[in-house]
């Protein structure tokens, strides 16, 4: 058994047919190629394993990171306002790369009809879901009267599901906390489950916390509340048929299966954005397929035709090394690749060839220790 990210990896990597490595290149053809003839067993759910939406973090090129380490991951955009969505940039907003999918489009907001329009923005888009999030706490969206605090109103959550479940094909999920402030999770969540199961919600995923909209800060939000998972395994046993994922303080690969026991799917939120290289465990573990690249150097190389091709276009380096950071934990020559993306990988001039750099701090210290 092998170890990548800290973690085992439970079966067989990708073998390849000779011990010369792919370049990128071949490596993103072979990808885009599996990609397309590898279909999820029929009789897993769609929402097994999935990338939480996380504000400033799961932008286009963290989800291509992501794709590149898990072909069957369901990846999230971060929450874009529905009216954003229909009166701003689109293709800056909610542009993405075909090799995403399957990719879900986040949409934040309390208006049923802007929420159709925007889900069906999103459907012309080529977007495989359309969630409604129900769970931020941020000022921005208290002050909105969205996110968490449509926990309060779930009537009105259902007419917004409603409303998007009519205007698109594809299907509408929600994502929500098991209640806020004062609540009691037992009627909180009940009742938005109950009026989203009545509008036709395809998928419910439940953070398991509270949300505090006074006094606690997002940040905060994500770590003070206890979590309750034991809670979303009581709304799944009440709602048999409907698919209910899990999110929240789950980490290794060791806690997936536990859940996935009682629940449909796993939802991973900061441990794979902090600890990307923990997605390589994913298509082994949970769906019985290779990983599509064997560790953290091939999935570099994977890479650099998206950014090249970002480069290209006039995009900064950066906008894909941001997403780097958490790459090989506590291995040699880690610290020395963070400081060189830091320092090298942040300007207007950085190339291809910066990130390389980068990279063969831990490739030299690594041949170092091995010939040692």
């Amino acid at each position: 058994m092998r170890h990548i990210g800290g973690y085992p990896v439970l079966s067989t990597m990708l073998c390849m047919a000779s011990e010369r490595r792919p370049t990128g290149h071949e490596q993103l053809a072979w990808m885009t190629e599996e990609l397309e003839n590898t279909a999820v067993r029929k009789d897993m759910s769609p929402w097994r394993f999935s990338v939480a939406p996380m504000m400033d973090w799961t932008d286009r090129h963290c989800r291509v990171i992501h794709r590149v380490m898990s072909r069957h991951a369901l990846l999230y955009t971060e929450m874009v306002t529905a009216q954003a969505v229909i009166r701003g940039d689109r293709e800056r907003l909610i542009g993405f790369d075909a090799m995403e999918h399957p990719v879900a489009l986040q949409l934040g907001g309390n208006d049923p009809k802007l929420l159709a329009e925007a889900a069906k923005i999103g459907a012309d888009f080529g977007y495989d879901e359309i969630n409604l999030n129900c769970g931020c706490p941020s000022d921005r969206v208290q002050g909105g009267a969205f996110g968490a605090c449509l926990m309060r109103e779930p009537e009105l959550v259902g007419d917004c599901v409603a409303a998007m479940k009519a205007a698109v094909s594809i299907p509408v999920t929600v994502k929500c906390r098991i209640g806020v402030d004062d609540q009691d999770p037992e009627v909180a969540l009940d009742a938005l489950t109950a009026s989203v199961r009545a509008a036709g919600v395809d998928a419910l995923t439940v953070h398991a916390r509270k949300a505090w909209l006074q006094g606690l800060s997002p940040k905060e939000n994500r770590e003070i509340p206890p979590l309750d998972y034991e809670r979303a395994y009581r709304l799944k046993a009440a709602n048999p048929d409907l698919p209910v994922a899990i999110n929240g303080g789950i980490k290794a690969p060791a806690e997936w299966l536990p859940h996935l026991e009682k629940l449909d799917g796993v939802m991973l939120g900061r441990e794979a954005y902090q600890n990307p290289e923990v997605l390589l465990n994913v298509d082994p573990l949970l769906f019985g397929t290779d990983a599509p690249v064997p560790d953290a150097f091939a999935m570099l190389e994977a890479l650099e035709p998206h950014v090249a091709g970002h480069l290209e276009r006039g995009g900064r380096l950066h906008a894909f090394t941001r997403h780097l950071v958490g790459l090989f934990p506590g291995r040699p020559g880690a610290r020395l690749f963070r400081r060189h993306l830091a320092e090298r990988c942040v300007g207007a001039e950085a190339t291809l060839d910066d990130l390389r750099a980068a990279v063969a701090h831990v490739s030299r210290h690594e041949a170092a220790a091995a010939a040692a």
